[in-house]
């Protein structure tokens, strides 16, 4: 069977989440609207029986303009996954005209020596000019494959996986065929919370946000526990996260919990408790403590 890694690169914001649950068939990453929503690289697993293959995405941080040690250390993730991948799967934005941070990417994807295939997604929200005008521009580039695709709708995900695949190498089957996510249910239970929260929160309070679950245990009566910690950086930043009266932290905690039960198939019992840690995007020693 062809079986490989392929690293889902590009700009924060672009739908590099929403491309890589598309193509597994299910939620493996956390999507916001915020710019990078995806702090660590989750791996998602797709197996086809025509031709035989498995297909394991690495999804990777928005590359960017690091201004602190975890933007530094996101773009180091983003920057590892490219020299261990088989296959670049570089992600542009229809409705954004390509830009210096994209040629900026255009020239890492090149420069690791692996073979790119440019993938345009939403094109359900893009003009076809501008579609046109996108993959006009990126054919400079001359990577191996350039795929228009909504991962929104799913539309020309069949088209990314036939370019794909002669791409890959024979190989082993990385992981088992029922096996979707390699992600911790620790790091996923975490995520889940912390996507509920960058939809309800404004401004910059998303980015200094933090979610580290400290204790899964499975009760005698089948209940999944959870207790997570929220970290800020402010004590101003506390109140906002916990909301009046503590309404924000409830509203989050049963979105959070809904999603989780269905993705564990038990009942959870989700217990979230808020913290601070001054300034933890730019502490070294805090961004190990906290798994980064």
């Amino acid at each position: 069977m062809k079986s490989g890694f392929i690293s889902v690169v590009g700009r924060p914001n672009v739908g590099k989440s929403t491309l890589v649950n598309a193509l597994v068939g299910q939620k493996v990453a956390i999507t916001s609207s915020r710019p990078q929503t995806t702090r660590n690289t989750i791996r998602g697993v797709l197996n086809i029986e025509e031709p035989p293959a498995q297909f394991v995405f690495i999804d990777t941080p928005g590359l960017h303009k690091p201004k602190n040690a975890l933007g530094e250390r996101l773009n180091k993730l983003v920057y590892g996954s490219l020299a261990e991948s088989d296959v670049n799967l570089f992600v542009l934005d229809a409705t954004q005209k390509i830009g210096p941070g994209d040629r900026l990417i255009a020239e890492r994807v090149a420069a690791a020596g692996t073979p790119v295939v440019v993938v345009v997604n939403k094109v359900d929200r893009a003009a076809p000019d501008q579609i046109g005008d996108q993959l006009t521009e990126a054919a400079v580039w001359d990577f191996a494959a350039y795929v228009p695709v909504s991962a929104l709708k799913g539309d020309g995900l069949d088209r990314v996986l036939s370019e794909l695949t002669p791409l890959l190498a024979e190989g082993p089957q990385f992981f088992p065929p029922d096996m979707k996510s390699d992600q911790p249910d620790e790091l996923l239970a975490g995520e889940v919370v912390r996507e509920k929260y960058l939809a309800r929160l404004t401004e910059e309070l998303p980015h200094s946000l933090a979610v580290v679950v400290d204790e899964l245990t499975t009760r005698k009566n089948g209940t999944v526990y959870i207790a997570a910690s929220v970290y800020v950086e402010r004590d101003s930043q506390k109140g906002i996260v916990i909301g009046k009266g503590g309404s924000l932290l409830r509203t989050v905690g049963a979105a959070a919990r809904r999603e989780l039960e269905t993705i564990f198939g038990a009942d959870v019992f989700l217990d979230l408790r808020v913290k601070v840690e001054r300034d933890w995007q730019r502490r070294e020693q805090l961004l190990d403590r906290l798994g980064f």
